[in-house]
């Protein structure tokens, strides 16, 4: 549970810290292009712009570019066929402001709490991790606008594939036990959370994110140090980084420097503004219409992929075919996932593999033999104990957010 750099003589400490910063010391967008670029694209991100290539940074295995400034990089879809757990170098990247920091000093990094506490905190990370015994749990991290790029009517922002999500095992301590040594007071309403990365201009909004007092203080809201067993890459908020199980990836704040327990509700433009829905059950409107209500985006909802094959792919006739995926929620938990290859009439409830935790992937396999030839539609859908099931159709809203639909795959038996 430990970090991998504990125990490890100072010296040596130093030497991988620096390592990792000098890596990251060049400017960003030069990385993306000197860092081993290599000529193969993600084939299931190809949109107006045309294919994307693959791209290495430090720390990372080659992952689709999205932008280079602030980095955005996708893992590629292939990745998630491997296993439930996204590995630390093919994890997804995603930050809001391009001045985002190349060099942290473990040994001096600093958590401030402050605002509506009885006793404002300086936490060292030495002083962090003794705090409480820490905790692990399996979550997905989803960014809001995960496949943004298959909206129809398009809509503005990054056109996202399915790669801006991963799963991992977190260890860190409860937020709740950071908040109760500082003493929270009766007057909070909601707890705002500030990391290192800041704007280049001035006139651009800073990026803070805020939790309701309940929910920060529920227990399941964690400040992680360690992913999958490790430290947490740079390009995934090293040293240390908000994890919330179960909602988007937009308040998994990255580099956590500060928080701060407020006596209002945050009106910060990435809370205000920013990472909103349309205020309905559906959080949709009418495509190219704008919503009269809307709220802060929150909870994944159900959502399942077929891993195992990409459009376009030739399966045998009459021979089994072994069909995996998986399928993940906002934390009720994935109780069913069913495939469809007529068009969504008739559907085969698959077999769901083992499970990791109820904000984490989940696996499932279905063996299947197709027993004619043809152009063939294979639909995945999943429901959680809720009683929530993926939509036939996507909705629609102007940010392109929540992307949930029943996934279907196009393929040709033959």
């Amino acid at each position: 549970m430990s970090s991998s750099h504990e125990g490890l003589p100072t010296s040596r400490r130093r030497f991988l810290r620096n390592a990792v910063a000098l890596s990251l010391a060049a400017p960003l967008a030069d990385l993306a292009i000197a860092a081993d670029e290599t000529t193969e694209t993600a084939e299931e991100v190809t949109f107006a712009a045309g294919p994307r290539p693959l791209v290495k940074y430090p720390q990372k295995r080659p992952l689709t570019l999205v932008t280079t400034r602030p980095p955005h990089l996708e893992t590629p879809f292939t990745v998630f066929n491997h296993g439930p757990i996204t590995p630390n170098d093919a994890f997804f990247v995603r930050y809001h402001l391009a001045n985002i920091p190349t060099s942290i000093d473990p040994e001096t990094y600093r958590l401030t709490i402050k605002g509506l506490v009885e006793t404002p905190l300086s936490l060292s990370l030495a002083e962090l991790k003794a705090l409480a015994t820490p905790v692990e749990v399996v979550a997905v991290n989803q960014c809001s606008g995960n496949s943004r790029g298959f909206s129809m009517p398009r809509v503005f922002g990054a056109q996202l594939g399915n790669g801006s999500m991963g799963n991992a095992r977190w260890v860190g301590v409860p937020l709740k036990a950071v908040l109760e040594k500082a003493g929270v007071k009766s007057e909070a309403k909601q707890v705002s959370f500030r990391g290192l990365d800041k704007p280049v201009l001035p006139a651009t909004p800073e990026f803070i994110k805020a939790l309701d007092i309940n929910h920060a203080l529920n227990g399941e809201p964690m400040i992680a140090w360690s992913m999958n067993g490790t430290d947490l890459p740079f390009l995934n908020g090293y040293p240390i980084r908000l994890v919330v199980p179960g909602y988007f990836g937009t308040y998994w704040v990255k580099h956590l420097s500060e928080i701060e327990v407020l006596d209002h509700t945050a009106d910060g433009f990435f809370m205000a503004k920013a990472y909103r829905i349309p205020d309905n059950d559906c959080f949709c409107v009418a495509p190219g219409t704008t919503p009269d209500k809307t709220r802060p985006i929150s909870k994944m909802p159900v959502r399942s992929f077929i891993t195992s094959l990409r459009h376009g792919d030739v399966l045998p006739l009459k021979r089994s075919v072994k069909l995996k995926g998986i399928a993940f929620d906002g934390g009720v938990g994935v109780n069913k996932v069913e495939v469809s290859s007529d068009g969504g009439t008739h559907w085969i409830e698959a077999t769901l593999g083992k499970d990791l935790g109820r904000f984490s992937f989940r696996e499932w396999t279905l063996s299947t033999t197709f027993a004619s030839k043809g152009a063939t539609q294979l639909m995945v859908r999943a429901s959680n104990k809720a009683g929530e099931t993926q939509p036939l159709h996507a909705d629609w809203n102007p940010s392109g957010y929540s992307r949930h639909a029943v996934e279907t795959y196009h393929v040709t038996v033959a």
